[in-house]
């Protein structure tokens, strides 16, 4: 298909992105008969989703003489992907280029919807855009590569769509067993719940932010954890906590049955290990949930459900209640 792609798009270069571990189990499975190209590779992981590693790729990508019509080829995860299509998007004011996700979480989530960003200051996605790929390959042939802390990260975001979906959706989640590769079908059916709010609303104006339930809470823990060189968190895990501490804010301001507060809350622990967040202080959390770009001026503004696949967006919370959302996790 990537073959077929390229002849279609006719670049007069072509420039591999990966990570190193990309780079190693992926990127042989499929560049065979490929014309000629210049693969680039950076280290993997969340920190390395920087400007500092930018310029390098930005260096890179000038050493290898592209011009406005070469094609960059983004091999790895969401850290790839997110910073890939980002450093496409504005050298030379925008070249072409292709996703192929190779990790659960980024085919259900960071290679569909035209976000790109890096971090900045260990700010998630601080700093960013929105243009959508030319292409986006997605084979469960990249996901028999992966440790399974990984496809369980991939799973968070499967599972929040479910939740915001509908009630047939939730269902079905939870008779689903998590710990392995999920069937072709099921990721399909993930992409098509995302792409359903994304097709509608490209750059999250309205619609589209019901897919940032779990977020709020999720990315300013991962923030607070980025600061932190000996301990590391996965976007996924994140998210879980997320998921949990905003279905209790559900509860408590939208009147979210308790029932389907408890059940999603054990379902998640039952599947995903208890995340220590003994070194998440109040004052670096309220620091980090001031950032989220879904704030509104003071206001931390959440999204969250009145019940299963019924979201409410726009939803203003305090600092206050969100540490205590973040309590509640803890004290699960």
């Amino acid at each position: 298909m990537l073959k077929r792609i390229i002849l279609e798009i006719k670049p007069t270069r072509i420039f591999f992105l990966a990570d190193t571990n990309t780079k190693q189990y992926c990127y042989s499975l499929f560049s065979k008969d490929l014309p000629e190209h210049n693969v680039f590779t950076i280290k993997p992981g969340e920190k390395e989703k920087n400007l500092n590693t930018c310029t390098f790729i930005w260096q890179a990508m000038t050493d290898a003489l592209l011009d406005r019509h070469s094609l960059v080829i983004n091999l790895g995860g969401g850290v790839i992907c997110d910073m890939g299509g980002f450093c496409a998007s504005v050298f030379k004011r925008g070249i072409s280029f292709i996703n192929c996700p190779t990790t659960l979480l980024s085919q259900v989530d960071a290679s569909i919807g035209g976000k790109l960003g890096i971090d900045f200051e260990n700010y998630k996605n601080h700093i960013g855009l929105f243009r959508d790929p030319n292409h986006v390959i997605i084979s469960n042939i990249f996901l028999k590569t992966l440790p399974q802390e990984e496809i369980l990260s991939g799973y968070a975001e499967i599972i929040k769509h479910a939740l915001i979906n509908s009630p047939s959706a939730w269902e079905k989640q939870l008779t689903m067993d998590i710990s392995g590769i999920p069937p072709d079908e099921y990721i399909a059916q993930s992409i098509q719940v995302k792409y359903r709010y994304v097709s509608q609303d490209l750059k999250e104006s309205g619609l589209r932010k019901a897919l940032n339930f779990g977020h709020t809470i999720g990315h300013a823990v991962e923030s607070v954890l980025l600061d932190k060189k000996y301990i590391s968190i996965t976007h996924g895990k994140a998210i879980v906590v997320g998921l949990i501490a905003e279905s209790w804010m559900s509860h408590k301001c939208l009147g979210l049955d308790k029932d389907d507060l408890f059940t999603i809350c054990d379902y998640l622990t039952k599947f995903f290990p208890k995340i220590i967040l003994d070194d998440v202080s109040k004052k670096n959390f309220s620091k980090a949930l001031r950032q989220d770009k879904k704030n509104r001026g003071n206001k931390i503004m959440l999204s969250a459900i009145k019940k299963i696949g019924d979201c409410v967006i726009d939803y203003p919370v305090s600092e206050e209640l969100c540490w205590e959302a973040l309590n509640y996790y803890k004290s699960l």
